[in-house]
């Protein structure tokens, strides 16, 4: 957590597979992530379709430029956005106290390979989802898991840009 919080900007590539039990094959996305120490996190996707998520602080605005779609909501008023987000956004930041606060956190592995295990504490978002985790080496996160209760999960993996 030490490594991670010493980050003070990071951008990288991401493909992300969602595995859905209705699909015979996994949706893919891929797109950049930008995140600015020590509150911004950004993803912008392009594949499929163009679609930016732009976390500042407590707000999290959302826009589709074909469908011109521009929402902005407050992450309180969404609690279990707001402990989704806070698994990477806090991870990133090396806040290991906010992690606890909406996970039983459990660590493995050293600084060149580790994984964190979220399980979230909050009854509302285990009714969504059942562990993330995720994994990297010393401060780069390189893989992010979602396991959702029904059987569905997502991977995400990332990759650095540039040295």
């Amino acid at each position: 957590m030490q490594n991670l919080r010493q980050v003070k900007t990071a951008k990288g590539r991401f493909v992300e597979r969602k595995h859905l039990g209705i699909l015979n094959a996994p949706l893919e996305f891929s797109g950049t992530l930008i995140y600015i120490a020590p509150s911004r996190l950004e993803k912008h996707t392009l594949v499929p379709r163009a679609e930016s998520l732009v976390l500042e602080r407590e707000e999290l605005t959302i826009e589709r430029k074909e469908q011109s779609q521009h929402r902005t909501v407050m992450l309180q008023d969404y609690p279990v956005i707001w402990a989704f987000v806070e698994s990477i956004r806090s991870t990133l930041a090396g806040d290991l106290a906010t992690l606890n606060r909406f996970y039983d956190v459990a660590l493995d592995g050293d600084e060149r390979k580790w994984r964190l295990a979220l399980k979230p504490s909050d009854p509302k978002m285990q009714e969504v989802v059942s562990e993330i985790r995720i994994s990297g080496n010393r401060n780069w996160i390189s893989a992010i898991e979602i396991i959702e209760t029904g059987g569905d999960r997502s991977v995400m993996t990332i990759t650095r840009d540039g040295p």
